[in-house]
């Protein structure tokens, strides 16, 4: 934000956004206002109205950075989290401390294995998902410059076009599988293979990437996946 004028500034984004309705699906916001100047720090914001108009532009605001102190703690009432460099004020945000309530001890921990992450819309160019600790399953396309991760498997059910990385924390069995093959770059426990080195007859195919250990090191094998 460059500005307090909260009017101004949503018509700009409603006019910019208004021929891409569906541009954010509840995408994660930062408001940022270091770049406010500093003539305006004492000009109130009305972050409630901020928030809700974010929302309505399918946006989830969830904290703010730089300002006043008093823009701060507006901020924080308004419920949007000071990020630890956000407070250029000489004095912190401090958060009320609620009153401490006696609670029953847990019960004995279950360890329940963790469920995959499930992904069911598209990932636009510049997004990135991890599934850490679990398997990624993408029920959508991954388009060129989007990156998925996963410490486990990677399915995706539809075109894999940018980039898939699993086993990102050092498990070798893990495998890459796709229903069109045709990623910007695949990656199991840190070995790599760029498009320019694709195989031709898996490309835009349904197939599956694994780890492999020989004489000669590690390499990626990929095989074509047979439907039907």
């Amino acid at each position: 934000m460059r500005t307090t004028d909260l009017d101004a500034m949503l018509r700009a984004l409603e006019k910019q956004f208004a021929e891409q309705p569906d541009f954010f699906d509840q995408d994660p916001v930062l408001i940022d206002l270091t770049g406010l100047p500093p003539e305006l720090w004492d000009h109130p914001i009305d972050f409630v109205r901020l928030v809700r108009a974010l929302q309505g532009l399918r946006m989830l605001p969830v904290a703010v950075r730089g300002g006043s102190l008093q823009h701060q703690q507006d901020a924080f009432e308004a419920g949007l989290v000071p990020t630890h460099e956000s407070v250029l004020a000489r004095q912190p945000v401090v958060a009320p401390t609620p009153a401490p309530v006696p609670v029953a001890p847990p019960p004995p921990a279950v360890q329940v294995p963790p469920g995959a992450m499930v992904i069911d819309r598209p990932l636009r160019s510049g997004q990135q998902v991890y599934a850490r600790g679990t398997d990624l399953v993408v029920l959508a396309m991954v388009n060129n410059g989007a990156e998925v991760a996963a410490d486990g498997h990677i399915h995706v059910y539809a075109p894999l076009r940018g980039k898939a990385i699993a086993g990102a924390r050092g498990r070798t069995d893990a495998r890459i599988f796709a229903m069109s093959m045709e990623p910007e770059l695949i990656s199991i426990c840190g070995v790599y293979r760029t498009s320019e080195a694709w195989p031709a007859d898996v490309q835009g195919r349904a197939a599956q990437v694994h780890l492999e250990s020989g004489p000669e090191g590690d390499k990626l094998v990929i095989t074509p996946i047979k439907l039907g």
